[in-house]
Protein backbone atom coordinates (compact mmCIF):
# COMPACT_ATOMS: atom_id res chain seq x y z
CA UNK A 1 0.00 0.00 0.00
CA UNK A 2 1.39 3.03 -1.17
CA UNK A 3 0.17 6.05 1.40
CA UNK A 4 -1.03 9.06 0.67
CA UNK A 5 -2.22 12.62 2.35
CA UNK A 6 -5.03 11.96 3.79
CA UNK A 7 -5.84 15.73 3.60
CA UNK A 8 -4.31 16.02 0.28
CA UNK A 9 -7.41 13.50 -0.52
CA UNK A 10 -9.96 15.91 1.12
CA UNK A 11 -8.25 18.74 -0.99
CA UNK A 12 -8.21 17.00 -4.03
CA UNK A 13 -12.24 16.41 -3.81
CA UNK A 14 -13.17 20.04 -2.65
CA UNK A 15 -11.22 21.10 -6.09
CA UNK A 16 -13.41 18.27 -8.02
CA UNK A 17 -16.39 18.83 -6.38
CA UNK A 18 -16.50 22.66 -5.86
CA UNK A 19 -20.01 23.57 -6.81
CA UNK A 20 -21.46 20.08 -5.18
CA UNK A 21 -23.20 19.40 -2.54
CA UNK A 22 -21.06 18.33 0.77
CA UNK A 23 -23.10 18.30 4.19
CA UNK A 24 -26.48 18.52 4.92
CA UNK A 25 -28.66 18.69 8.20
CA UNK A 26 -31.68 16.76 7.38
CA UNK A 27 -34.73 18.93 6.58
CA UNK A 28 -32.27 21.80 7.23
CA UNK A 29 -29.53 23.71 5.77
CA UNK A 30 -27.19 22.27 2.56
CA UNK A 31 -23.25 23.05 2.34
CA UNK A 32 -21.77 22.87 -1.54
CA UNK A 33 -18.11 21.79 -1.16
CA UNK A 34 -17.45 25.39 -2.13
CA UNK A 35 -19.08 26.56 1.30
CA UNK A 36 -17.14 23.79 3.63
CA UNK A 37 -13.76 24.95 2.05
CA UNK A 38 -14.59 28.72 2.59
CA UNK A 39 -15.79 27.78 6.67
CA UNK A 40 -12.64 25.74 7.23
CA UNK A 41 -10.41 28.35 5.67
CA UNK A 42 -11.85 30.78 8.04
CA UNK A 43 -11.25 28.31 11.23
CA UNK A 44 -7.98 27.99 10.31
CA UNK A 45 -7.40 31.67 10.33
CA UNK A 46 -8.89 31.84 13.88
CA UNK A 47 -6.82 28.81 14.86
CA UNK A 48 -3.63 30.10 13.93
CA UNK A 49 -4.83 34.02 15.57
CA UNK A 50 -5.24 31.81 18.91
CA UNK A 51 -1.87 30.61 18.91
CA UNK A 52 -2.95 27.40 17.68
CA UNK A 53 0.12 24.90 16.57
CA UNK A 54 0.57 22.18 14.57
CA UNK A 55 0.28 18.73 16.43
CA UNK A 56 -2.24 20.92 19.25
CA UNK A 57 -5.71 18.97 20.14
CA UNK A 58 -8.90 20.23 18.53
CA UNK A 59 -11.96 18.93 20.66
CA UNK A 60 -15.63 18.54 18.82
CA UNK A 61 -18.37 17.87 21.35
CA UNK A 62 -21.93 17.85 19.65
CA UNK A 63 -24.70 16.53 18.17
CA UNK A 64 -24.21 15.05 14.32
CA UNK A 65 -24.61 18.27 11.79
CA UNK A 66 -23.06 19.65 8.97
CA UNK A 67 -20.88 22.13 11.46
CA UNK A 68 -19.37 19.16 12.94
CA UNK A 69 -18.47 18.01 9.53
CA UNK A 70 -16.84 21.25 8.98
CA UNK A 71 -14.66 21.55 12.57
CA UNK A 72 -13.28 18.00 12.24
CA UNK A 73 -11.62 18.40 8.72
CA UNK A 74 -10.82 22.19 9.66
CA UNK A 75 -8.55 20.46 12.58
CA UNK A 76 -6.65 17.37 10.54
CA UNK A 77 -6.48 19.99 7.60
CA UNK A 78 -4.59 22.49 9.77
CA UNK A 79 -2.45 20.17 11.13
CA UNK A 80 -4.03 19.58 14.71
CA UNK A 81 -4.89 16.20 16.07
CA UNK A 82 -8.89 16.00 16.40
CA UNK A 83 -10.49 14.88 19.36
CA UNK A 84 -14.16 13.78 18.66
CA UNK A 85 -16.12 13.54 22.16
CA UNK A 86 -19.84 11.56 22.59
CA UNK A 87 -22.04 14.47 23.25
CA UNK A 88 -24.41 11.96 25.83
CA UNK A 89 -21.75 12.26 28.01
CA UNK A 90 -22.09 13.81 31.28
CA UNK A 91 -20.14 17.24 32.31
CA UNK A 92 -18.24 15.38 34.50
CA UNK A 93 -16.49 13.22 31.23
CA UNK A 94 -16.15 16.19 28.87
CA UNK A 95 -14.40 17.50 31.17
CA UNK A 96 -11.75 14.57 32.13
CA UNK A 97 -11.68 13.84 28.05
CA UNK A 98 -11.16 17.54 27.27
CA UNK A 99 -7.92 17.92 30.13
CA UNK A 100 -6.79 13.83 29.50
CA UNK A 101 -6.40 14.82 25.93
CA UNK A 102 -5.05 18.10 25.79
CA UNK A 103 -7.27 20.21 24.06
CA UNK A 104 -6.29 23.65 23.39
CA UNK A 105 -10.19 24.16 21.43
CA UNK A 106 -13.71 22.75 22.01
CA UNK A 107 -16.54 22.88 19.83
CA UNK A 108 -19.57 22.47 21.64
CA UNK A 109 -23.49 23.24 20.83
CA UNK A 110 -25.77 24.87 23.44
CA UNK A 111 -26.95 21.61 25.24
CA UNK A 112 -23.06 20.96 25.72
CA UNK A 113 -22.28 24.48 27.09
CA UNK A 114 -25.12 24.88 29.38
CA UNK A 115 -23.67 21.77 30.99
CA UNK A 116 -20.09 22.50 30.96
CA UNK A 117 -17.83 24.33 33.26
CA UNK A 118 -14.68 26.64 31.33
CA UNK A 119 -13.08 26.59 34.86
CA UNK A 120 -12.60 22.67 35.11
CA UNK A 121 -10.87 22.64 32.05
CA UNK A 122 -7.89 25.24 32.56
CA UNK A 123 -6.00 24.57 29.35
CA UNK A 124 -8.42 25.61 26.58
CA UNK A 125 -7.55 28.23 25.17
CA UNK A 126 -11.20 28.84 23.59
CA UNK A 127 -14.85 27.21 23.31
CA UNK A 128 -16.42 27.72 20.02
CA UNK A 129 -20.59 27.11 19.77
CA UNK A 130 -20.65 25.05 16.62
CA UNK A 131 -23.40 26.37 14.97
CA UNK A 132 -22.29 29.94 14.38
CA UNK A 133 -18.67 29.49 15.38
CA UNK A 134 -19.50 32.22 18.01
CA UNK A 135 -16.19 32.63 21.13
CA UNK A 136 -18.25 31.49 24.33
CA UNK A 137 -15.19 31.46 26.02
CA UNK A 138 -11.43 32.66 25.54
CA UNK A 139 -8.62 32.38 28.46
CA UNK A 140 -7.10 35.75 27.18
CA UNK A 141 -9.80 38.58 26.54
CA UNK A 142 -7.89 39.64 23.51
CA UNK A 143 -9.11 36.23 21.79
CA UNK A 144 -12.38 37.52 21.47
CA UNK A 145 -11.55 40.16 18.65
CA UNK A 146 -10.45 37.44 16.67
CA UNK A 147 -14.16 36.68 16.18
CA UNK A 148 -15.22 39.65 15.42
CA UNK A 149 -12.55 40.84 13.08
CA UNK A 150 -12.67 37.20 11.20
CA UNK A 151 -14.23 38.06 8.19
CA UNK A 152 -12.23 41.45 7.85
CA UNK A 153 -9.47 38.84 8.07
CA UNK A 154 -10.31 36.17 5.96
CA UNK A 155 -11.35 39.26 3.32
CA UNK A 156 -7.58 40.23 3.57
CA UNK A 157 -6.00 37.47 3.35
CA UNK A 158 -7.88 36.46 0.00
CA UNK A 159 -8.53 40.00 -1.31
CA UNK A 160 -9.20 38.01 -4.93
CA UNK A 161 -12.16 36.13 -3.50
CA UNK A 162 -11.88 32.13 -2.21
CA UNK A 163 -11.25 29.59 -4.83
CA UNK A 164 -10.73 25.73 -5.74
CA UNK A 165 -6.93 27.19 -6.30
CA UNK A 166 -6.84 28.96 -2.80
CA UNK A 167 -6.74 25.26 -1.24
CA UNK A 168 -3.30 24.10 0.15
CA UNK A 169 -4.06 21.80 3.25
CA UNK A 170 -1.64 20.04 5.88
CA UNK A 171 0.40 17.00 4.35
CA UNK A 172 0.22 14.06 6.91
CA UNK A 173 2.74 11.33 7.12
CA UNK A 174 1.53 8.07 7.45
CA UNK A 175 2.46 7.04 11.07
CA UNK A 176 1.97 10.80 12.47
CA UNK A 177 -1.24 10.93 14.76
CA UNK A 178 -4.65 12.45 13.19
CA UNK A 179 -7.19 11.33 15.96
CA UNK A 180 -7.92 10.56 19.45
CA UNK A 181 -11.13 8.76 19.76
CA UNK A 182 -12.66 7.64 23.35
CA UNK A 183 -14.40 4.96 23.52
CA UNK A 184 -16.00 2.89 26.79
CA UNK A 185 -16.48 -0.31 25.12
CA UNK A 186 -18.23 -2.50 27.03
CA UNK A 187 -16.30 -4.22 29.34
CA UNK A 188 -14.12 -0.79 30.98
CA UNK A 189 -13.65 2.64 31.09
CA UNK A 190 -12.61 4.89 28.41
CA UNK A 191 -9.19 5.08 26.34
CA UNK A 192 -7.61 7.21 23.99
CA UNK A 193 -7.48 5.34 21.18
CA UNK A 194 -4.81 7.25 19.09
CA UNK A 195 -5.53 7.22 15.35
CA UNK A 196 -2.61 7.60 12.65
CA UNK A 197 -3.33 9.12 9.11
CA UNK A 198 -2.47 5.84 7.65
CA UNK A 199 -5.28 4.04 9.48
CA UNK A 200 -7.76 6.85 7.86
CA UNK A 201 -6.01 6.55 4.16
CA UNK A 202 -6.40 2.39 4.46
CA UNK A 203 -9.63 2.39 5.59
CA UNK A 204 -10.26 5.24 2.69
CA UNK A 205 -8.55 2.72 0.50
CA UNK A 206 -10.97 -0.57 1.52
CA UNK A 207 -13.79 1.61 0.75
CA UNK A 208 -12.92 3.30 -2.52
CA UNK A 209 -10.97 -0.10 -4.05
CA UNK A 210 -12.89 -3.16 -2.52
CA UNK A 211 -16.16 -2.27 -0.55
CA UNK A 212 -17.96 -0.03 -2.33
CA UNK A 213 -16.42 1.01 -5.81
CA UNK A 214 -19.70 2.00 -7.39
CA UNK A 215 -19.86 5.11 -5.18
CA UNK A 216 -19.04 8.46 -6.91
CA UNK A 217 -19.16 12.14 -6.34
CA UNK A 218 -22.86 13.47 -6.24
CA UNK A 219 -24.22 10.39 -4.91
CA UNK A 220 -26.35 10.40 -1.46
CA UNK A 221 -25.70 8.78 2.37
CA UNK A 222 -27.57 9.15 5.65
CA UNK A 223 -25.58 10.12 8.70
CA UNK A 224 -27.54 8.37 11.39
CA UNK A 225 -24.46 6.44 13.44
CA UNK A 226 -22.71 8.80 16.22
CA UNK A 227 -19.87 10.72 13.90
CA UNK A 228 -17.69 11.06 16.97
CA UNK A 229 -17.61 6.84 16.79
CA UNK A 230 -15.12 5.20 14.29
CA UNK A 231 -17.77 3.48 12.31
CA UNK A 232 -19.65 5.92 11.62
CA UNK A 233 -17.30 8.75 11.35
CA UNK A 234 -15.20 6.84 8.76
CA UNK A 235 -17.79 6.06 6.76
CA UNK A 236 -20.76 7.86 6.51
CA UNK A 237 -18.23 10.88 6.53
CA UNK A 238 -14.59 10.56 6.15
CA UNK A 239 -14.70 8.55 2.86
CA UNK A 240 -17.48 9.84 1.74
CA UNK A 241 -16.25 13.38 1.39
CA UNK A 242 -13.14 12.08 -0.01
CA UNK A 243 -14.98 10.95 -3.10
CA UNK A 244 -16.99 14.16 -3.42
CA UNK A 245 -20.43 12.51 -1.69
CA UNK A 246 -23.34 14.31 -0.07
CA UNK A 247 -24.03 13.17 3.09
CA UNK A 248 -27.15 13.95 5.03
CA UNK A 249 -26.77 14.25 8.49
CA UNK A 250 -30.04 13.09 11.09
CA UNK A 251 -29.68 16.02 13.16
CA UNK A 252 -32.14 14.45 16.18
CA UNK A 253 -32.65 10.93 17.73
CA UNK A 254 -32.16 8.23 14.84
CA UNK A 255 -35.42 6.90 15.84
CA UNK A 256 -36.56 4.05 13.53
CA UNK A 257 -39.09 6.21 12.15
CA UNK A 258 -37.20 9.19 11.55
CA UNK A 259 -34.78 6.83 9.46
CA UNK A 260 -37.21 5.36 7.92
CA UNK A 261 -38.58 9.06 6.37
CA UNK A 262 -35.20 10.20 5.57
CA UNK A 263 -34.38 6.81 3.61
CA UNK A 264 -37.75 7.85 1.52
CA UNK A 265 -36.61 11.26 0.91
CA UNK A 266 -33.10 11.05 0.28
CA UNK A 267 -32.83 7.33 -1.39
CA UNK A 268 -29.45 6.78 -0.38
CA UNK A 269 -26.67 4.95 -2.42
CA UNK A 270 -25.15 2.96 0.60
CA UNK A 271 -26.45 2.46 4.13
CA UNK A 272 -24.28 2.06 7.62
CA UNK A 273 -26.11 0.82 10.20
CA UNK A 274 -25.71 -1.20 13.30
CA UNK A 275 -27.88 -4.60 13.68
CA UNK A 276 -30.39 -2.89 16.32
CA UNK A 277 -31.89 -0.92 13.29
CA UNK A 278 -33.01 -3.73 11.33
CA UNK A 279 -33.86 -5.72 13.79
CA UNK A 280 -36.58 -3.78 15.23
CA UNK A 281 -37.54 -3.18 11.49
CA UNK A 282 -37.67 -6.86 11.29
CA UNK A 283 -39.78 -7.48 14.61
CA UNK A 284 -42.15 -4.30 13.78
CA UNK A 285 -42.87 -4.57 10.33
CA UNK A 286 -41.92 -8.19 8.65
CA UNK A 287 -42.09 -11.08 11.83
CA UNK A 288 -45.65 -10.48 12.26
CA UNK A 289 -46.41 -11.10 8.97
CA UNK A 290 -44.19 -14.07 8.35
CA UNK A 291 -46.02 -15.49 11.95
CA UNK A 292 -49.63 -14.88 10.06
CA UNK A 293 -48.26 -16.48 6.42
CA UNK A 294 -46.08 -19.85 8.13
CA UNK A 295 -48.34 -22.00 7.15
CA UNK A 296 -48.10 -21.53 3.32
CA UNK A 297 -44.85 -20.43 3.19
CA UNK A 298 -44.38 -23.84 2.57
CA UNK A 299 -45.36 -24.69 -0.44
CA UNK A 300 -42.81 -23.65 -2.92
CA UNK A 301 -44.39 -21.14 -5.54
CA UNK A 302 -46.16 -19.51 -2.82
CA UNK A 303 -43.55 -19.40 -0.67
CA UNK A 304 -41.22 -17.46 -3.89
CA UNK A 305 -44.04 -15.10 -3.89
CA UNK A 306 -44.10 -14.45 -0.58
CA UNK A 307 -40.44 -13.96 -0.25
CA UNK A 308 -40.39 -11.44 -3.35
CA UNK A 309 -42.91 -9.07 -1.85
CA UNK A 310 -41.10 -9.66 1.68
CA UNK A 311 -37.63 -8.31 -0.69
CA UNK A 312 -39.84 -5.95 -2.09
CA UNK A 313 -41.06 -4.74 0.71
CA UNK A 314 -37.88 -3.97 2.65
CA UNK A 315 -35.87 -2.89 -0.16
CA UNK A 316 -38.06 -0.02 -0.86
CA UNK A 317 -37.86 1.10 3.14
CA UNK A 318 -34.36 1.46 2.82
CA UNK A 319 -35.32 4.03 0.07
CA UNK A 320 -34.42 1.37 -3.09
CA UNK A 321 -31.49 2.74 -4.41
CA UNK A 322 -28.77 1.40 -2.38
CA UNK A 323 -26.06 -1.17 -3.39
CA UNK A 324 -26.03 -3.14 0.13
CA UNK A 325 -26.77 -2.72 3.87
CA UNK A 326 -23.34 -2.75 5.94
CA UNK A 327 -24.32 -3.19 9.47
CA UNK A 328 -21.52 -3.84 12.20
CA UNK A 329 -20.76 -2.38 15.46
CA UNK A 330 -22.54 -5.33 17.32
CA UNK A 331 -23.21 -9.21 17.31
CA UNK A 332 -26.53 -9.69 14.55
CA UNK A 333 -29.31 -11.85 15.45
CA UNK A 334 -29.18 -15.30 14.00
CA UNK A 335 -32.97 -15.51 13.15
CA UNK A 336 -33.44 -12.03 11.82
CA UNK A 337 -30.20 -12.71 9.31
CA UNK A 338 -31.01 -15.84 7.98
CA UNK A 339 -34.50 -14.49 6.98
CA UNK A 340 -32.43 -11.53 5.14
CA UNK A 341 -30.20 -14.23 3.63
CA UNK A 342 -33.56 -15.93 2.85
CA UNK A 343 -35.40 -13.67 1.02
CA UNK A 344 -32.22 -12.19 -0.92
CA UNK A 345 -31.70 -8.79 0.73
CA UNK A 346 -28.65 -6.98 0.04
CA UNK A 347 -27.09 -7.13 3.38
CA UNK A 348 -23.72 -7.63 4.57
CA UNK A 349 -21.85 -7.98 8.17
CA UNK A 350 -18.80 -6.33 8.70
CA UNK A 351 -16.27 -6.42 11.62
CA UNK A 352 -14.35 -3.50 12.97
CA UNK A 353 -13.08 -1.89 16.04
CA UNK A 354 -12.31 1.56 17.24
CA UNK A 355 -8.80 0.51 16.98
CA UNK A 356 -8.67 -0.47 13.25
CA UNK A 357 -10.46 2.52 12.31
CA UNK A 358 -12.94 0.38 12.11
CA UNK A 359 -12.55 -2.18 9.50
CA UNK A 360 -11.16 -5.79 9.94
CA UNK A 361 -13.23 -8.01 8.38
CA UNK A 362 -15.60 -7.92 5.22
CA UNK A 363 -17.62 -9.45 2.53
CA UNK A 364 -19.69 -8.24 -0.07
CA UNK A 365 -23.78 -8.45 0.11
CA UNK A 366 -23.31 -11.07 -2.58
CA UNK A 367 -20.50 -13.10 -1.06
CA UNK A 368 -22.19 -13.41 2.58
CA UNK A 369 -21.88 -16.58 4.45
CA UNK A 370 -24.82 -16.97 6.75
CA UNK A 371 -23.18 -16.22 10.53
CA UNK A 372 -20.10 -14.54 9.51
CA UNK A 373 -18.50 -11.29 9.38
CA UNK A 374 -16.58 -11.30 6.01
CA UNK A 375 -12.76 -11.87 5.03
CA UNK A 376 -10.30 -10.34 6.33
CA UNK A 377 -10.14 -6.33 5.02
CA UNK A 378 -7.87 -5.48 2.32
CA UNK A 379 -4.11 -4.57 3.52
CA UNK A 380 -4.70 -6.43 7.02
CA UNK A 381 -4.09 -9.85 8.09
CA UNK A 382 -5.68 -11.73 10.74
CA UNK A 383 -5.04 -15.08 12.73
CA UNK A 384 -6.54 -17.06 15.86
CA UNK A 385 -4.85 -17.72 18.85
CA UNK A 386 -6.24 -21.17 18.95
CA UNK A 387 -4.56 -24.93 18.38
CA UNK A 388 -6.62 -25.27 15.53
CA UNK A 389 -7.90 -21.81 14.81
CA UNK A 390 -10.94 -23.44 11.96
CA UNK A 391 -12.41 -25.56 15.18
CA UNK A 392 -11.69 -24.17 18.44
CA UNK A 393 -12.00 -20.58 19.06
CA UNK A 394 -9.60 -18.26 20.35
CA UNK A 395 -8.74 -14.65 20.65
CA UNK A 396 -8.55 -12.83 17.15
CA UNK A 397 -5.65 -10.83 16.39
CA UNK A 398 -4.69 -8.22 13.54
CA UNK A 399 -1.66 -7.14 11.97
CA UNK A 400 -2.28 -4.20 9.53
CA UNK A 401 -1.74 0.02 8.46
CA UNK A 402 -5.35 0.07 10.19
CA UNK A 403 -3.95 -0.72 13.69
CA UNK A 404 -3.59 2.30 16.16
CA UNK A 405 -0.86 3.64 17.82
CA UNK A 406 -2.08 2.17 21.14
CA UNK A 407 -4.20 4.30 23.99
CA UNK A 408 -3.20 8.45 24.50
CA UNK A 409 -0.96 8.47 28.09
CA UNK A 410 -1.44 5.02 28.41
CA UNK A 411 1.70 2.74 27.98
CA UNK A 412 0.14 0.14 30.19
CA UNK A 413 -2.88 -0.77 28.05
CA UNK A 414 -0.84 0.08 25.00
CA UNK A 415 1.68 -2.54 25.92
CA UNK A 416 -0.74 -5.37 26.83
CA UNK A 417 -2.96 -4.74 23.69
CA UNK A 418 0.15 -6.04 21.42
CA UNK A 419 1.64 -9.60 21.54
CA UNK A 420 5.02 -10.13 21.55
CA UNK A 421 5.67 -10.04 17.71
CA UNK A 422 3.35 -6.77 17.17
CA UNK A 423 0.31 -7.75 16.66
CA UNK A 424 -3.09 -5.91 18.30
CA UNK A 425 -5.00 -8.55 20.40
CA UNK A 426 -8.95 -7.43 19.37
CA UNK A 427 -10.07 -9.46 22.71
CA UNK A 428 -12.69 -11.05 20.63
CA UNK A 429 -13.05 -14.72 20.16
CA UNK A 430 -13.62 -16.80 17.09
CA UNK A 431 -12.61 -18.98 14.47
CA UNK A 432 -11.57 -18.58 10.81
CA UNK A 433 -12.80 -20.88 8.26
CA UNK A 434 -11.40 -22.93 5.37
CA UNK A 435 -12.61 -20.16 3.23
CA UNK A 436 -10.84 -16.76 5.23
CA UNK A 437 -14.35 -16.70 6.95
CA UNK A 438 -14.63 -14.91 10.45
CA UNK A 439 -17.05 -16.35 12.76
CA UNK A 440 -17.27 -14.32 16.11
CA UNK A 441 -17.98 -16.24 19.24
CA UNK A 442 -18.02 -13.27 21.57
CA UNK A 443 -15.54 -10.97 23.79
CA UNK A 444 -12.82 -12.77 25.78
CA UNK A 445 -13.60 -11.01 28.55
CA UNK A 446 -17.12 -11.92 28.53
CA UNK A 447 -16.57 -15.18 28.59
CA UNK A 448 -18.48 -17.49 31.33
CA UNK A 449 -16.15 -20.35 32.52
CA UNK A 450 -19.49 -23.71 32.59
CA UNK A 451 -19.75 -26.07 35.52
CA UNK A 452 -16.95 -28.55 33.70
CA UNK A 453 -14.80 -25.86 31.91
CA UNK A 454 -16.91 -25.12 29.53
CA UNK A 455 -16.54 -22.06 27.70
CA UNK A 456 -20.14 -20.75 27.65
CA UNK A 457 -20.14 -17.24 25.54
CA UNK A 458 -23.48 -15.47 26.38
CA UNK A 459 -24.11 -13.60 23.15
CA UNK A 460 -24.82 -17.22 21.72
CA UNK A 461 -27.64 -17.84 24.26
CA UNK A 462 -28.83 -14.39 24.70
CA UNK A 463 -29.65 -14.67 20.28
CA UNK A 464 -32.27 -17.51 21.42
CA UNK A 465 -33.45 -15.53 23.79
CA UNK A 466 -33.86 -12.37 21.93
CA UNK A 467 -36.03 -14.43 19.16
CA UNK A 468 -38.91 -14.97 21.72
CA UNK A 469 -41.68 -12.50 21.24
CA UNK A 470 -42.05 -9.30 23.72
CA UNK A 471 -38.04 -9.57 24.15
CA UNK A 472 -36.15 -6.20 23.34
CA UNK A 473 -33.06 -7.23 24.58
CA UNK A 474 -31.51 -9.47 26.94
CA UNK A 475 -28.41 -9.84 28.92
CA UNK A 476 -26.90 -13.13 30.01
CA UNK A 477 -24.88 -13.07 33.47
CA UNK A 478 -23.29 -15.50 35.62
CA UNK A 479 -25.15 -15.39 39.05
CA UNK A 480 -24.09 -17.40 42.58
CA UNK A 481 -22.55 -20.30 40.15
CA UNK A 482 -25.41 -20.40 37.92
CA UNK A 483 -26.84 -18.46 34.26
CA UNK A 484 -29.25 -15.25 34.69
CA UNK A 485 -31.14 -13.65 32.12
CA UNK A 486 -31.55 -10.10 32.51
CA UNK A 487 -34.45 -9.07 29.68
CA UNK A 488 -35.69 -6.20 28.83
CA UNK A 489 -39.13 -6.52 27.83
CA UNK A 490 -41.63 -4.74 25.43
CA UNK A 491 -43.69 -3.23 27.28
CA UNK A 492 -44.84 -1.00 24.69
CA UNK A 493 -45.77 -3.45 22.21
CA UNK A 494 -47.62 -5.48 25.24
CA UNK A 495 -49.93 -3.15 26.34
CA UNK A 496 -50.91 -2.64 22.20
CA UNK A 497 -51.83 -6.52 22.33
CA UNK A 498 -54.00 -6.29 25.69
CA UNK A 499 -51.23 -8.03 28.36
CA UNK A 500 -50.27 -6.29 31.20
CA UNK A 501 -46.78 -6.31 33.06
CA UNK A 502 -47.88 -8.94 35.40
CA UNK A 503 -49.40 -10.79 32.87
CA UNK A 504 -46.14 -10.23 29.89
CA UNK A 505 -43.57 -10.93 32.89
CA UNK A 506 -45.28 -14.65 33.02
CA UNK A 507 -45.71 -15.49 30.02
CA UNK A 508 -42.12 -14.79 29.16
CA UNK A 509 -41.03 -16.78 32.39
CA UNK A 510 -43.04 -19.35 31.20
CA UNK A 511 -40.91 -19.35 28.04
CA UNK A 512 -38.02 -20.24 30.15
CA UNK A 513 -38.20 -24.24 29.70
CA UNK A 514 -38.68 -23.53 26.01
CA UNK A 515 -35.63 -21.21 25.37
CA UNK A 516 -33.26 -24.23 27.41
CA UNK A 517 -34.49 -26.66 25.36
CA UNK A 518 -32.38 -24.55 22.01
CA UNK A 519 -29.08 -24.91 24.78
CA UNK A 520 -26.50 -26.76 25.79
CA UNK A 521 -27.13 -28.54 29.17
CA UNK A 522 -24.52 -26.80 30.29
CA UNK A 523 -25.44 -23.46 29.24
CA UNK A 524 -29.11 -23.50 30.91
CA UNK A 525 -30.87 -20.09 32.19
CA UNK A 526 -31.61 -21.22 36.23
CA UNK A 527 -32.91 -17.32 36.38
CA UNK A 528 -35.03 -14.44 34.16
CA UNK A 529 -35.46 -11.19 35.69
CA UNK A 530 -36.64 -7.92 34.00
CA UNK A 531 -35.53 -4.92 33.49
CA UNK A 532 -37.64 -2.05 33.37
CA UNK A 533 -36.23 0.50 31.53
CA UNK A 534 -33.42 -0.18 28.66
CA UNK A 535 -29.85 -1.40 29.72
CA UNK A 536 -27.00 1.40 29.23
CA UNK A 537 -25.57 1.29 26.26
CA UNK A 538 -22.10 2.72 24.49
CA UNK A 539 -22.11 4.71 21.14
CA UNK A 540 -22.64 2.06 19.13
CA UNK A 541 -25.54 0.43 21.23
CA UNK A 542 -23.75 -2.26 23.03
CA UNK A 543 -24.83 -2.99 25.87
CA UNK A 544 -22.00 -2.10 28.82
CA UNK A 545 -21.93 -5.41 30.16
CA UNK A 546 -19.43 -4.36 33.13
CA UNK A 547 -22.12 -2.66 35.00
CA UNK A 548 -24.35 -5.60 35.21
CA UNK A 549 -22.02 -8.25 36.27
CA UNK A 550 -21.98 -9.72 40.18
CA UNK A 551 -19.38 -12.17 40.32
Amino acid sequence: MEFKSVNKLLEHSFRENWDLPALSNYQGVTLFYRDVAQRIAKLHIAFEQCGLKKGDKVAICSRNQANWGVCFMAATTYGAVAVPILHEFKASNIHFLVNHSDAKVLFVDDIIWESISPDAMPELYVIVQINTFKFLYTREPELLDIREHLNESFGKRYPDNFGPENLDYYVDSADELAIINYTSGTSGFSKGVMIPYRALFSNIQFAHEDAEPQLRAGMNCVSMLPSAHMFGMMFEFIFEMSIGMHVHFLTRVPSPKIIMQAFSDIHPDIIIAVPLIMEKVYKSKLKPLIDRNKLIMGIPVIDQMIRKKFLTELTSSFGGQFEEVILGGAPFNPEVEKFLHRIGFHYTVGYGMTECAPIISYAHWDKVKVGSAGRVAMNMQMRVDSEDPRRIPGELQVYGPNVCLGYYKNEQATRESFTGDGWFRTGDMGIIDEDGYLFLRGRSKCMILGPSGQNIYPEELEAVINNFNYVVESLVIEDNGGLTALVYPDYRQADIDGLDRAALEKRLLEALPEINSQLPNYARIKKMEFMPEDFERTPKRSIKRYLYQRN
